[in-house]
Formats: structure tokens, C-alpha cells, sequence
């Protein structure tokens, strides 16, 4: 019998909007996505997943926006099907 059991996790992000370049930080325990997106129709949010799914090597269908999506703070969902 197989399970599809899945795990996951959360981070907390913080977005800065109209940077020069597209690029994710990770310093003291929060990462920092800089996109070149505005804030408007929900553009910076896709290329906060986009960014995400690169810098971290998972599917962007892993990944959503839990929490934050009018705001600079996001909490991000990440689902990782379980290993053995």
C-alpha cells in the first residue's frame, strides 16, 4: 500500500519591489527576495515564486503565498512530498 504523504514548511520572506536585478538572500534566519517586478496585479508575487522555486530547486507548483499577498512580509508554503 502506498501513502502520498506530504510535508510542509514555512518560511518568512521579505519582498523588495524595483530592485536593479532579480535575486534571493538568505541572511540571519529570513530570506529576502529582490525582484525587478512592481507591486501591481499580483507581478511581484509570481516572480517571488519564480525566484523561489529557482534559488531553491523545487517546482513552483510546491510553492505558495499563505500569507502576505499585499504585503512586503510573506509567509510561503512549501509542500515536499515525504522521502524515505
Amino acid at each position: 500500500m502506498y501513502l502520498d504523504m506530504k510535508t510542509e514548511r514555512y518560511l518568512e520572506i521579505e519582498v523588495k519591489t524595483k530592485s536593479q536585478k532579480d535575486w534571493v538572500e538568505y541572511k540571519d534566519g529570513i530570506y529576502t527576495v529582490h525582484t525587478r517586478q512592481p507591486a501591481r496585479n499580483n507581478k511581484a508575487n509570481f516572480a517571488v515564486i519564480n525566484l523561489l522555486s529557482d534559488y531553491l530547486d523545487i517546482p513552483k507548483f510546491n510553492i505558495s503565498i499563505e500569507n502576505g499577498l499585499r504585503s512586503k512580509r510573506k509567509t510561503i508554503c512549501i509542500m515536499n512530498p515525504e522521502k524515505d
